[in-house]
């Protein structure tokens, strides 16, 4: 019998705060092996990383979410009764929801509509300033979009409001510190806000058209026929508006791309839409978003000749999978002719998550975050010209979720000559 390698540390927790998103691919070198035992926050947990872990951690009804990650990080970018939480049959009902909305390309094409719309009317305001940061920029940018193919109604200072308070959520979900009190409370502020829309819905005082993200959820019965509690409702509609908001950090990680790799810019000014797809990819590849994900399983398996027992914490690799040099050539360099070869394996690129969109816990949200981050692309390369002023573009990968320490800063901003 087999046994996983165990960490030398009584815990490990302070070691993962320093190594960010390193630190499950440091110690799978170091150990020689994809899984390794450890504590974190004084719990056992088993890390692994690769294709094959992916496999292992996304079979159906394996593992649950619940207890899987630390509360603070479950409040701000989910919360009690969301589909992430939820298992089995429950899961599936609640996340063919999600893919209702999500998935349909006539559901795409008109978010990537509103997006495009609302990017025309901030470069407006972006070609009267010296300078803008771009991350700043898409946040409020993204939530206009959302809001307005949701059928959210939104107004002008509560963009601000709420660009702010999900700006915090996503900001400090990973960040072991007093201000996660503070982003909890402007959580709080934003389900309040969503709690009070779905009462007018169905108070009829406003009316969303049916299959907006606002009046299915605001409808949406669960397995008992029973319309969705007001507050579980609420809390999915912020899992509509915050994930697109999240979508600036790729936007400003493919802006990166394009001033790091300038030969790409002009590849893809002459290219098709093929090559764009391969370009976004990369950026989803390359760069940092979910470090890892956590499950709790649901009863005993085996897996690489150990057993694992019901209840057991298994943290999945995302960053460290999509950087295994087993799996991509060359794992470390932007290169986004890989995706040529690439066979669309659900387990070896997982940015997002792995597995089955419908029975597993795979982001159902991929596919429109692949086409707005194409649609953004398009308008840096062909709707504007702007300078890239000296600034700090590193990215520290102790931090969740990072970004270029500057954000970001695009100067003189003008139509595209």
């Amino acid at each position: 019998m087999a046994t996983f390698p165990r960490t030398e540390q009584f815990d490990t927790s302070l070691a993962l705060l320093r190594e960010g998103y390193h630190f499950i691919s440091n110690r799978v070198r170091r150990y020689h092996s994809d899984a390794f035992r450890t504590r974190l926050l004084l719990q056992e947990a088993t890390c692994v990383l690769g294709a094959d872990a992916a496999r292992m951690f996304y079979e159906p009804d394996r593992f649950t979410r619940q207890g899987a990650l630390p509360p603070t990080t479950l409040r701000l970018l989910q919360d009690k009764g969301s589909v992430f939480t939820l298992d089995g049959a429950a899961h599936r009902d609640r996340k063919q929801m999600f893919l209702e909305m999500l998935t349909p390309p006539e559901q795409i094409a008109g978010l990537v509509a509103a997006f495009d719309e609302q990017w025309r009317a901030s470069q407006r305001i972006w070609e009267t300033r010296e300078a803008i940061v771009l991350n700043d920029e898409m946040q409020p940018l993204l939530l206009r979009a959302v809001c307005q193919w949701a059928d959210v109604p939104l107004t002008e200072a509560s963009a601000r409001r709420r660009t702010r308070e999900i700006n915090a959520m996503l900001t400090y979900a990973g960040v072991a510190s007093l201000r996660v009190l503070g982003a909890l409370l402007l959580r709080r502020r934003t389900e309040r806000w969503c709690q009070r829309i779905i009462r007018a819905i169905r108070d009829r005082h406003i009316a969303p058209a049916p299959g907006t993200a606002a009046h299915t959820i605001a409808w949406r019965r669960d397995l008992d026929d029973a319309l969705l509690d007001v507050d579980i409702a609420a809390v999915e509609l912020v899992n509509i508006l915050r994930p697109a908001v999240a979508i600036a950090w790729f936007v400003t990680f493919a802006a990166l791309a394009l001033h790091e790799h300038p030969a790409w810019r002009a590849r893809l000014l002459a290219g098709d839409d093929g090559e764009l797809t391969r370009f976004v990819q990369e950026v989803r590849r390359f760069y940092p978003f979910f470090p890892m994900t956590g499950g709790r399983a649901l009863h005993e398996f085996a897996w690489r000749g150990e057993q694992v027992a019901p209840g057991s914490w298994v943290l999945l690799d995302l960053y460290g999978t999509d950087h295994d040099g087993r799996i991509w050539d060359d794992p470390d360099a932007f290169r986004p002719d890989r995706f040529l070869a690439w066979d669309g394996s659900a387990y070896d690129f997982i940015p997002q998550g792995g597995g089955d969109y419908l029975t597993g816990h795979r982001c159902p949200g991929e596919t429109i975050t692949i086409a707005i981050m194409k649609a953004a692309t398009r308008h840096l390369l062909t709707a504007i010209d702007y300078d890239v002023p000296a600034q700090d573009l590193s990215i520290d990968l102790s931090r969740f979720p990072p970004l270029p320490a500057s954000r970001f800063v695009m100067a003189h901003v003008r139509p595209a000559s």
